[in-house]
């Protein structure tokens, strides 16, 4: 019940507080190529960013501070000429699982086409229905699908409206000239099949099996472990309706990436399940973790 009461505050609440921000963002810029370079430009951006993470009130609910996201933003910087900087991203986030204090990794995705311009000291500023910089559309990118994300987590489908807004983002940024936006990029791992695939009725099993693994199974391993356990199989079941339609599909990878060793680690401790059947599915669905899948005992 407490629980319930919970997911109903986080979804519905509409007031809100200045210090009631949605992410508690560590950002961390790496520069060490850049040897010709004064690092202070870098240290100041680093603030900058991580100021306009935590700072920018991203949602009409209300978040308390322990309620905060939990999310990590690496730039690994490649080039820098004339403010004009190349760069990858690696975002993180993670979840805390109900009454307890372990952390369940969400998201882990390595964005390797960030490039954006940055002058020192000027204001981020970030408007979703107008293209400002690539900077601050990226970091709004990947902050509404973190937050969307986590809605999902919580209730099932829960987080559409701000992955709807990561799609307004991505449409009004394709015009930009910036990688990462469009689909003819000669990749399928960009922002643009990002959002495209998780609002793809498609692909609506992998938001369903974020809502079963965590709702119904991670939430659960402080009542009944063995209950929790049998959800999360579940969970990992409902994955196996993606595969059958597009085997190897960058949401798949996108999941185990940040899953697969806390798979690994729910299934090798605690009360024992059936993993027979399970070890050959993750073994089907995400042949690249074999290794991994084999630890399951």
């Amino acid at each position: 019940m407490k629980r319930s009461w919970f997911i109903l505050f986080l979804l519905f609440s509409t007031v809100t507080f200045t210090q009631a921000q949605e992410l508690n963002a560590s950002v961390s810029i790496n520069a060490e190529r850049m040897t010709d370079v004064n690092p202070q430009i870098f240290r100041n951006l680093e603030r900058q960013v991580q100021e306009f993470l935590n700072n920018t009130k991203w949602t009409n609910l209300t978040f308390n501070q322990h309620q905060k996201i939990s999310c990590n933003f690496f730039i690994n910087v490649s080039e820098f000429n004339s403010n004009n900087f190349a760069a990858s991203l690696q975002v993180q986030s993670s979840r805390l699982a109900f009454n307890s204090t372990y952390s369940s990794p969400l998201l882990n995705i390595n964005d390797k086409d960030f490039g954006f311009r940055y002058l020192e000291f000027e204001q981020l500023i970030f408007d979703q229905n107008s293209f400002n910089s690539n900077l601050t559309s990226v970091l709004a990118f990947y902050a509404n699908v973190i937050i969307g994300l986590e809605l999902d987590s919580y209730s099932e489908l829960g987080g559409t409206k701000y992955l709807e807004t990561a799609l307004n983002i991505m449409n009004v940024a394709q015009s930009s000239g910036f990688k990462g936006w469009t689909q003819n990029e000669g990749n399928n791992t960009n922002r643009f099949f990002l959002i495209s695939d998780l609002l793809s009725s498609t692909f609506t099993s992998f938001r369903k099996s974020i809502y079963e693994f965590h709702y119904k199974g991670l939430d659960l391993m402080s009542e009944n472990q063995t209950k929790a356990k049998e959800n999360i199989i579940a969970s990992l079941n409902t994955l196996s309706d993606i595969h059958k339609v597009r085997p190897n599909s960058y949401l798949m990878r996108v999941f185990f990436d940040a899953k697969a060793d806390e798979i690994v680690s729910i299934f090798s401790g605690g009360p024992r399940v059936e993993t027979v059947n399970l070890s050959e599915n993750l073994n089907r669905i995400s042949p690249l973790n074999t290794t991994k899948w084999n630890r399951i005992r």
